[in-house]
């Protein structure tokens, strides 16, 4: 009894060290967005600022108008992304699990396959298809590429190879047909899978950087962590705005992941209904 008391009170001490060195860069930060470039750049590690001050904050929405544009672009690539996704991995997660059709265990193969290729491998393609298509400086161009991820398609095939057939059996009695049942029945129950997914794809696709970077050459269609690059100069880097924006960037994430955080564990274990 002592041994597993004393083994839990060493867990517990080295869980609270993890979580203080992962807590710490953030609250750094968190703290730098509150001073001037001149504090940061002294190099003192104070997580109290000195010269406190809410300028860094003003100028990035005041005298930088693009920041506003950037945060919408991002908005508006990354909502778009999350929602396609949910839909069209669950879709075809669903179709793997559920439906037998000619070429069903090649096409789940091919899915694996994709998920062995590095997404960098892929990026000259995408640009030139997109370039084919006139897409480049486009909402299009940033959000199709992305509409569909391998990796969830194999997540949500293997939360409905689970999911208890007797309620679509049920529902087919009840009259309705295969996307009633998948609509009506299977998604709404899918919560848990859909909540993870959300959050994962969410993250991926508001920090963001490559292809954007790739995609976009018009300031105004830049995404914010592309944008932010415009506080770095050749010779100095504005580290406070810096700081400062990734704050606000940094908010929308840390909210997906508060309100969809109580189904986070239910999802990544792919189970199915209780």
């Amino acid at each position: 009894m002592k041994r597993d008391r004393g083994s839990m009170v060493i867990l517990y001490i080295v869980l609270l060290a993890y979580a203080v060195i992962t807590v710490l860069p953030f609250v750094w930060a968190l703290s730098a967005s509150f001073k001037p470039l001149a504090e940061i750049a002294a190099g003192e590690v104070n997580l109290v600022p000195q010269d406190f001050t809410l300028d860094n904050y003003q100028t990035i929405f005041v005298q930088e108008p693009l920041f506003g544009r950037w945060l919408l672009n991002s908005a508006i690539a990354a909502i778009c992304v999350t929602g396609f996704n949910l839909l069209f991995n669950s879709m075809a997660g669903y179709a793997l699990a559920r439906i037998q059709f000619p070429g069903n265990q090649f096409l789940f193969l091919i899915i694996l396959a994709a998920l062995m290729i590095p997404g960098q491998i892929t990026l000259l393609p995408k640009f030139l298809i997109l370039k084919s298509f006139g897409w480049l400086n486009t909402y299009q161009g940033l959000i199709v590429p992305t509409v569909i991820n391998a990796t969830f398609i194999f997540m949500m095939r293997q939360f409905f190879v689970n999911f208890p057939k007797e309620l679509e059996e049920a529902a087919e009695m009840d009259g309705l047909g295969r996307f009633e049942t998948f609509f009506r029945v299977v998604l709404p129950l899918a919560k848990p899978a859909l909540a993870a997914q959300t959050i994962f794809v969410f993250m991926g696709s508001w920090n963001e950087f490559l292809l954007p970077l790739v995609v976009m050459s018009d300031p105004e269609m830049f995404t914010l962590p592309v944008g932010l690059n415009a506080f770095k100069g050749q010779y100095i880097s504005y580290w406070n705005y810096i700081m400062a924006a990734s704050m606000i960037f940094t908010l929308p994430a840390l909210a997906i992941y508060a309100f969809f955080n109580r189904y986070f564990i239910q999802g990544i274990t792919f189970t199915g209904g209780k």
